[in-house]
């Protein structure tokens, strides 16, 4: 996907990567490109997708996660490796949240918006929101991140609330949750406050990224 219009996962995939990684990020999306421009690459879904919908799915308590990953992989082996550390990091997460009320839940409005970057023309797109209701009327707005590496961590995470609190304007701040998928862990300003900076960072780390992705497409030409 082209920086110019990338999904927030994938920016804080690619932004809070080493070098090496970085880079190597950055050269795969550059071949992606270039392949598009030719038309000699067909791009598929999202590999996520699959997953995420049954993890909805799971919440809502419409389906059980691990038969459907069992499912998924056998229509296709090359979720094998990330599907089950997906369902294990997501479940311990669920169940954990499950202990502390376990009063059913309902499907929340769908969200789905993007933030166009001031004086950049750029947009990061915000997508998957998982948004869940309780019986004791408590909202949640669980945004997922899939990546192996590198995993969320305070700095990455303040970026990724403030970048959604601008995406999703009409959503209380303090309701949103972003989780760490395979580590089953959230991040929330509850626990890792804010600090007035991020919108400075998270514009230094894109332009960085556009930099470096410019200076590796000429190798290309």
């Amino acid at each position: 996907m082209p920086l110019q219009n990338i999904h927030l996962g994938k920016f804080l995939k690619v932004g809070f990567s080493n070098a090496s990684r970085r880079r190597s990020e950055l050269r795969a999306g550059i071949r992606q490109e270039i392949a598009r421009e030719a038309q000699t690459e067909s791009v598929g879904g999202d590999f996520y997708v699959p997953f995420w919908a049954d993890a909805k799915a799971h919440a809502l308590g419409t389906r059980d996660l691990r038969q459907a990953v069992r499912e998924r992989i056998a229509a296709n082996g090359g979720r094998a490796a990330l599907y089950p550390r997906l369902r294990d990091g997501f479940l311990q997460w669920w169940e954990e949240r499950r202990r502390l009320t376990n009063a059913p839940v309902q499907a929340g409005d769908v969200q789905r918006a993007s933030f166009s970057v001031p004086g950049l023309a750029a947009k990061v797109k915000v997508e998957n929101v998982l948004s869940v209701t309780d019986g004791a009327g408590t909202c949640r707005f669980i945004y997922p991140y899939f990546a192996k590496e590198p995993a969320l961590n305070d700095d990455s995470a303040r970026i990724a609330l403030w970048l959604l609190g601008q995406a999703l304007p009409n959503v209380p701040l303090p309701e949103i949750r972003i989780l760490d998928v395979i580590r089953g862990r959230t991040f929330s300003v509850g626990r890792t406050p804010l600090r007035g900076g991020e919108e400075a960072e998270f514009r230094r780390i894109y332009e960085t990224l556009i930099e470096e992705r410019d200076r590796l497409r000429r190798e290309y030409d």
